[in-house]
């Protein structure tokens, strides 16, 4: 069982940077590949990144690549996602999930799930 809490979510202008953090517990949180999503009003859960169980393996959607990074720290159990040059349309509501060893694109992959933290870019 793996408990995740996400934290970071702020309302920032467009251009500006923010990094989200998920923190898990649990002893089995670094045996798990992580992934954030993102879900705008009116609009479906979307991919945003993943990162394999020991970190050394990620996948980014084509809408964030080469602006956000995904990270972990397995010795402190967290999941972070840096992210700059953010846009208005970067706006939503941000979880972090864990599943599987290895990264995935599908939401159905990942077991466990975070409540959610609210990431608002003005324009």
């Amino acid at each position: 069982q793996v408990q995740l809490v996400e934290s970071g979510g702020d309302l920032v202008q467009a251009g500006g940077s923010l990094k989200l953090s998920c923190a898990g517990s649990g002893p089995t949180f670094s045996t798990y590949a992580m992934a954030w999503f993102r879900q705008a009003p009116g609009k479906e859960r979307e991919f945003v990144a993943a990162i394999n169980w020991i970190g050394l393996s990620t996948h980014y959607a084509d809408s964030v690549k080469g602006r956000f990074t995904i990270s972990r720290d397995n010795a402190k159990n967290t999941l972070y996602l840096q992210m700059n040059s953010l846009k208005p349309e970067d706006t939503a509501v941000y979880y972090c999930a864990a599943g599987g060893a290895f990264v995935a694109v599908t939401s159905t992959h990942y077991h466990y799930w975070g409540q959610g933290t609210q990431v608002t870019i003005s324009s």
